[in-house]
């Protein structure tokens, strides 16, 4: 009867928020394969979120021709929230001005890989962030 109790303890303990506050985490600052978008990842209250805080001209520049506001300081990563291995959120795309449904899954310690989709499984696409420190 004690192990059924224990056993029964661990489960209830396993799907508490405490086991969401071991979820992986990814705060630091984070660039992007180009090297021309920096971001700082966060916690956003129980989520996690990252900004931009460096871009090269270049991406300063697409961004403004595509009629965008400025890009340092522009939230990317919205609202992630963590469930079996997989962060799901919103990613803001700053050349369309809208954000999208994504994921982010840590392939290892240094590497974030994101993924959007414009519709569903539609128009996906991922990108690699390699940790800055």
């Amino acid at each position: 009867m004690l192990k059924r109790l224990s056993a029964i303890a661990a489960l209830l303990l396993a799907a508490s928020p405490a086991a969401a506050q071991r979820a992986p985490d990814w705060s630091g600052v984070w660039r992007n394969a180009a090297n021309s978008v920096h971001i700082r990842a966060q916690r956003c209250g129980r989520a996690m979120c990252g900004t931009v805080i460096w871009a090269n001209e270049k991406a300063k520049a697409d961004v403004a021709r595509a009629g965008g506001d400025e890009l340092v300081g522009t939230q990317l990563f919205r609202d992630f929230e963590y469930d079996e291995g997989v962060w799901y959120g919103e990613v803001f795309v700053p050349d369309l001005s809208r954000a999208f449904e994504g994921t982010i899954e840590l392939a290892d310690r240094n590497t974030l890989v994101g993924t959007g989709c414009l519709f569903g499984n539609f128009g996906c696409r991922e990108q690699r962030w390699v940790r800055v420190k």
